[in-house]
């Protein structure tokens, strides 16, 4: 598949605490085929720990 499915961008970035929903979301979008773009980046807001991670869709010269 060159393009992501159901219309999908070609770059993302999930944000959200650092919890099992955050993980599940990032697990999903390497299931549809993405690829994370190096790793993630963590903060820290007080109460909780706050994540991102950027994906992107691979594009494969053919």
């Amino acid at each position: 598949m060159n393009t992501p499915p159901d219309g999908l961008p070609i770059y993302r970035v999930l944000t959200g605490p650092d919890d099992a929903t955050f993980c599940q979301r990032v697990s999903e979008m390497i299931g549809l085929g993405y690829e994370l773009h190096e790793g993630p980046a963590v903060t820290f807001n007080g109460e909780r720990v706050i994540v991102a991670q950027a994906l992107i869709w691979p594009t494969r010269v053919r």
